[in-house]
């Protein structure tokens, strides 16, 4: 796993060992990041269900200016501080869970990402993400998810398109006008 781009571009980042842990493959990574370029310049980036951080720290290598990572695992935490420290940048760091944390938050996003493991259902947290107006306006939600897993509506989300690469689906949503 590596930073594809910006000013941190081909820097690994350490992982989890094992297989438990998914972390978004790298040509699934460059091709959102491809998709989100004119947006990630000095945005505000929440990364639910962080694990070792690697969407955050990617945001913030193209010019996030402000990075949210949210995980439940003390281990992923621990990850996500050494690779921050790796390359010199900073984020806030959240220990809870990804629910917990879009209802108590009162901060805004311009861009939440959310790549829970692949046998929990966020919808909950869609949910919760579009009732406390956590996406600023013109905002942008991308929910990762497996191929067997099917997203319903979502009260207060518009669903603007669906991505696939290779097992990961990505669904784009962005406030219901």
């Amino acid at each position: 796993m590596r930073i594809i781009a910006g000013k941190h571009r081909g820097r690994v980042l350490k992982e989890f060992k094992g297989r438990e842990i998914r972390p978004t493959a790298d040509r699934a990574k460059e091709a959102i990041f491809n998709i989100l370029q004119t947006e990630i310049l000095g945005s505000s980036f929440l990364d639910l269900y962080a694990g070792t951080g690697n969407m955050g720290v990617e945001a913030l290598s193209r010019g996030a200016e402000k990075v949210v990572m949210v995980d439940s695992s003390k281990e992923s935490v621990a990850i996500q501080k050494f690779n921050l420290e790796m390359i010199k940048e900073s984020a806030e760091i959240v220990c809870l869970d990804a629910l917990t944390y879009v209802l108590s938050t009162r901060q805004k996003f311009d861009i939440i990402f959310l790549d829970p493991p692949y046998d929990v259902d966020a919808t909950p947290v869609l949910q919760a993400i579009a009732q406390n107006s956590l996406l600023t306006s013109g905002g942008i939600v991308i929910y990762e998810h497996s191929e067997d897993f099917k997203v319903g509506e979502i009260d207060g989300l518009e669903h603007r398109s669906t991505r696939k690469y290779g097992v990961a689906h990505f669904e784009f949503y962005g406030e219901k006008l």
